[in-house]
């Protein structure tokens, strides 16, 4: 009979502790966001729930980079955690994905700093939101957002570089703290009827990429223009009007990592499109 993998890791936890960094993907369809909400399915309440039971803990904490609503999925979302005790990483990697489900994987663990945490020291987070304008394809749908409509793709890269740079974002996601951003990079692309809108910047306020998406969009369809996008963007004291396109389109793709951030500067990082 095979050893029993959660007495191996209780028994490994002998020793101080060790944090570890690792990327997770996963398919949001059936998660009510990252963040744990008591009584309601989460990737960060899978996560610890799986990290309880290999530890024998009653309670696991993780750190992620960045939180994600309900409905959206990611390819490249960072955690930490600490482990108490020394143990090789490959083995505790493979011990997490097999009492996964499905729909969220973790990728191999790297040893950081025991004060690491991803949030403060993520400096770039990359989102790509896809559109399928043509015929309905029922396989693909559960991750793109099905329009009925043809978008002028090349109307919209061109008024989303207005957005590029350091603005105040207030109209375009909910506040929480300060509603200052940098957009890095705002790139629209087609590939025959797919249209992928690929975001970046240093942080984002909650539902700010289907926000702009939602703007770029009403450009595309030619009912708006990049006057009204640029207008929208500098009407000092504009509040956000809610208006975004659905969860399931968008991706959180990567999360860089550089010098971790202070704890002034932290607030921007706490909120999620």
């Amino acid at each position: 009979m095979a050893p029993d993998t959660t007495d191996e890791m209780k028994h490994a936890r002998e020793g101080g502790p060790v944090r570890y960094r690792a990327r997770v993907e996963y398919d949001g369809t059936e998660f009510a966001g990252f963040q744990a909400q008591p009584g309601r399915r989460t990737v960060q309440g899978e996560l610890e729930r799986v990290l309880a039971h290999l530890s024998g803990e009653s309670a696991f904490r993780i750190t992620a980079a960045g939180r994600t609503d309900a409905g959206v999925h990611a390819t490249g979302q960072v955690i930490a955690f600490t482990w108490q005790g020394g143990i090789d990483a490959r083995e505790l990697g493979q011990a997490i994905g097999a009492l996964l489900p499905p729909d969220v994987a973790i990728g191999s663990l790297t040893r950081v700093a025991l004060h690491f945490d991803p949030r403060r020291a993520a400096t770039r987070r990359e989102y790509r939101y896809s559109i399928w304008t043509g015929p309905r394809k029922p396989l693909g749908n559960r991750y793109r957002y099905e329009l009925d409509e043809p978008l002028d793709a090349g109307a919209m890269h061109d008024a989303a570089q207005v957005l590029v740079g350091r603005h105040d974002f207030a109209s375009f996601g909910r506040v929480q703290h300060t509603s200052v951003r940098t957009l890095y990079e705002v790139r629209v692309r087609r590939q025959g009827y797919l249209v992928t809108i690929d975001v970046a910047g240093d942080a984002f306020l909650r539902q700010m990429v289907r926000s702009i998406v939602a703007a770029l969009i009403r450009i595309g369809m030619g009912r708006a223009t990049a006057e009204d996008l640029e207008r929208e963007l500098h009407s000092p004291g504009r509040a956000f009007e809610g208006a975004v396109v659905p969860a399931h389109g968008l991706c959180l793709r990567r999360v860089v990592i550089g010098p971790q951030r202070t704890k002034d500067n932290d607030k921007e990082a706490r909120q999620g499109p």
